[in-house]
C-alpha cells in the first residue's frame, strides 16, 4: 500500500526531480518506508512505499522490467501467487517476492487485460517506452483512490487530491457536486470531485495515455455478474456458500509479511471477521490476532460490551480507546484535511483514532468490514425498496406480513410505509424534492438525472449493485482510504473481494431478508461462531461518535464557521440553518471548514 503521483509533459520535456520529489512527498504519510522517482522520455513517476509483501530493496518503486515497463502502484493483489506460478509456466521469471512485479509481468504477457485476472485492490500506472503510451488502471470497486487532471500542456495523476492542487489555477468548487452533497449527502457519485477540474479515475476502469496526443477516455472493464444458479439455493447450501466465500476472501487478506490486525466495532460484519481471522493468524504466527475498538462516551451508542463479548470468545488482543469530546474537536481540522472533501457525519472522527492506534501497536495491515451491509442487506434504509418492489408484484400479503415482522429494529414501521410510498408514486417523490427545495437552509442546484438513477425503484439485486456502484459503498471506501493512509496503515476489506460480493448479490433476496431479520444468513453462517447477543443484535452502530452530546457542544462554532464561509454566504437562509437538523447542519460546518483548509474561492 503506497502513495503514487505522476506527470506527463505534452510537450515532449521530461518532468523535473524537483516537480516529481514535490508532489511525492504531499503523499509522505502514505508510504513511510521509502521513495522512489523514475524520469524517461515525457514520463515522470514517483512513489512512496508501505512495506507489507517482500520488504528488501527488491520491491523498490518505481519498478522496471525489460529496460521497457516501468510501474508506480498502489494496492495489493492478494492472488499474486497463483498469477506468479501461471506466468513462470509462461517463460516469465522474477527477482522479488512482491505483487508489484507480478503486476508488470502480467501487464507484459496479457496487456490491459491483466487486470480482468487481479484479486484485490489497487491504482497503478505503467509506461511503455516501446508504445508511448501511459496505461492507468483502478480496481473493480475503487477501494484504492487514482485523481487526476488534464491541461494543454499536461497530465498530472495521484493518489490524493492533495498532491494536485498546486496544478490548478483556481481552487474552485464544483458547484453541482457541493450542492448534491448539502442537499442529499451523497458523494462519490461521479467522476468530479469537490475540486473543480479535479477527476477521478471511476472504479472498474482503466485507461490509456498516449505521450503524443493525450487521453483515451476511461474504458470499463469489470461488472458484477449475477449467477443465476445461486438464487435456487436453499437456505442451507445459501449459508454454507456465504460462510465458505467469507472465509476465502479473510484468508487470502491475511498474506502480509507484517502484523496484520482488525478493527472491531462490535457490529456482525466486523465480528465475522475477527471469528475467521484469529484462528488462522494463531496458527500462522503463534501470537493472538489484535482488534482495536474505539468507545463511544454516549452510553446509547457505546458498543465496547459487544466488542469485549466477541474479544473473549474469539481469544483476541483486544485494545479500547475511548476519544474525549475536546480530542474530537481538537482534530476537525484535520480530519478535514485527510479526508480531502467534506462527509457525512463524526464517527468518520472515531475511524480516524482506531487508525492511529494501529499504528502506534505497528499493526501495518488491518481487516475491516465495510461492504457486508451492501452485499448482504445490512441496512434498515433496505427495507423500503424490498417491500416496494413486493408490493409492485403484487405480493401483497407477504409484504404485508414482512412488513409486521419488523419488530427487531429501530425504524418505525410508519417511517418505512412511508417511504414505501414515496416509491410506489414517483409524483410523491417528486414532491417530496419540492418540499425539501422550499424548506432547503440552502440555495442549491440539483441534477434531476442523478437523483432519478439514486431513488428510482428497481429489482433488489440491482438496488444492491446500484448502492455498490454509486451510492452507498463508494463514499466508505474513501473514508477507509484517507484515515487508514493517514497514518500509514493499509486496510484490507473481506466484504469487497469481487467474488464474494458475486456470491452474496446472488443468492436469493428472500434469504439475505427472512423473519424480521437483516443479514439473515450472515447470522446463520455464523451462529455458534460468535456471541448470541452479537450475532442477534438489532442495533447496528459502526464506531459511532457520541453525536448528539458532541453537536450540542460545537453547535456555536458550527454557527460561527457557516456565517464566516464566503462560498455559502447569500446562498443560505440564516433562520433555517439555525433550526436546520444534525445532519444538515454538520453538512453546512464540513463545507466551511473545507473551504478554509483548503484556500477555496466562490466563483460561480
Amino acid at each position: 500500500m503506497c502513495g503514487i503521483f505522476g506527470i506527463i509533459k505534452f510537450d515532449g520535456t521530461v518532468p523535473t526531480e524537483t516537480e516529481l520529489k514535490t508532489g511525492n512527498d504531499l503523499a509522505a504519510h502514505r508510504g513511510p518506508d521509502d521513495s522512489g522517482i523514475y524520469q524517461m522520455d515525457a514520463v515522470g513517476l514517483a512513489h512512496r512505499r508501505l512495506s507489507i509483501l517482500d520488504l528488501s530493496v527488491d520491491g523498490h518503486q518505481p519498478m522496471l522490467l525489460a529496460d521497457r515497463y516501468a510501474i508506480t502502484y498502489n494496492g495489493e493483489i492478494y492472488n499474486y501467487i497463483e498469477i506468479r506460478e501461471e506466468l513462470r509456466l509462461l517463460g516469465h521469471s522474477f527477482r522479488s517476492q512482491s505483487d508489484t512485479e507480478v503486476i508488470l509481468a502480467a501487464y507484459a504477457q496479457w496487456g490491459e487485460d491483466c487486470v480482468r485476472r487481479f484479486n484485490g485492490m489497487w491504482a497503478f500506472a505503467i509506461h511503455d517506452r516501446k508504445a508511448g503510451t501511459l496505461f492507468c488502471s483502478r480496481d473493480r470497486f475503487g477501494v484504492k483512490p487514482f485523481h487526476y487532471l488534464q491541461t494543454e500542456q499536461q497530465f498530472v495523476f495521484a493518489s490524493e487530491i492533495k498532491q494536485l492542487l498546486p496544478f490548478l489555477k483556481n481552487r474552485q468548487p464544483d458547484w453541482l457536486v457541493l450542492d448534491e452533497y448539502l442537499s442529499r449527502g451523497i458523494g462519490e457519485h461521479r467522476p468530479e470531485t469537490f475540486f473543480r477540474g479535479i477527476i477521478k479515475l471511476p472504479a472498474s476502469h482503466s485507461m490509456t495515455i498516449h505521450l503524443s496526443y493525450g487521453v483515451i477516455s476511461p474504458k470499463r472493464y469489470y461488472k458484477i455478474e449475477i449467477n443465476p444458479a445461486l438464487d435456487l439455493l436453499g437456505e442451507d447450501a445459501a449459508i454454507s456458500a456465504v460462510r465458505e466465500s467469507l472465509m476465502r476472501s479473510v484468508e487470502l487478506r491475511l498474506r502480509s509479511d507484517v502484523q496484520v490486525g482488525s478493527c472491531l466495532s462490535g457490529g456482525l460484519d466486523s465480528s465475522c471477521i475477527v471469528a475467521i481471522a484469529s484462528p488462522l493468524y494463531r496458527s500462522k504466527t503463534g501470537v493472538p490476532f489484535t482488534a482495536i475498538h474505539a468507545q463511544s462516551i454516549e452510553l446509547k451508542t457505546d458498543e465496547s460490551h459487544y466488542a469485549k463479548s466477541v474479544a473473549n470468545q474469539c481469544d483476541l488482543n483486544l485494545h479500547i480507546i475511548t476519544p474525549k469530546l475536546e480530542e474530537m474537536t481538537a482534530l476537525v481540522d484535520e480530519v478535514v484535511y485527510t479526508q480531502e472533501e467534506p462527509f457525512n457525519g463524526p464517527s468518520i472522527i472515531m475511524q480516524y483514532f482506531v487508525m492511529r492506534e494501529a499504528k502506534r501497536l505497528g499493526c501495518t495491515v488491518m481487516l475491516d468490514g465495510q461492504g457486508g451491509d451492501e452485499t448482504l442487506y445490512g441496512y434498515e434504509a433496505y427495507f423500503a425498496p424490498y417491500f416496494a418492489r413486493a408490493f409492485s408484484k403484487g405480493h401483497i400479503y407477504s409484504a404485508i406480513r414482512g412488513l409486521w415482522s419488523l419488530n427487531n429494529f429501530k425504524f418505525p414501521k410508519w417511517k418505512i410505509l412511508a417511504e414505501v410510498i414515496l416509491l410506489l408514486i414517483p409524483i410523491l417523490r417528486s414532491l417530496e424534492n419540492i418540499l425539501r427545495l422550499l424548506m432547503r437552509p440552502i440555495k442549491y442546484k440539483l441534477d434531476s438525472e442523478i437523483i432519478r438513477r439514486m431513488y428510482s425503484l428497481v429489482d433488489f439485486k440491482s438496488f444492491q449493485i446500484r448502492d455498490i456502484e454509486l451510492s452507498s459503498l463508494p463514499v466508505l471506501l474513501r473514508h477507509e482510504d484517507r484515515n487508514s493512509m493517514r497514518h500509514g496503515i493499509e486496510t484490507r476489506l473481506p466484504f469487497v473481494d469481487y467474488r464474494f460480493v458475486e456470491t452474496a448479490i446472488s443468492l436469493n433476496d428472500n434469504l439475505k431478508f427472512k423473519n424480521g431479520w437483516l443479514k439473515y444468513l450472515l447470522r446463520k453462517a455464523f451462529d455458534g461462531h460468535l456471541p448470541d447477543d452479537v450475532i442477534w443484535r438489532t442495533s447496528k452502530f459502526g464506531f459511532e461518535a457520541p453525536t448528539n452530546i458532541w453537536l450540542k457542544d460545537l453547535r456555536p462554532k458550527m454557527l460561527r464557521e457557516i456565517s464566516d464561509s464566503q462560498i455559502l454566504r447569500g446562498r443560505f437562509n440564516p433562520h433555517r440553518v439555525a433550526k436546520c437538523d444534525q445532519s444538515s447542519l454538520w453538512r453546512l460546518y464540513n463545507v466551511a471548514v473545507w473551504e478554509r483548509m483548503f484556500g477555496i474561492v466562490g466563483d460561480e
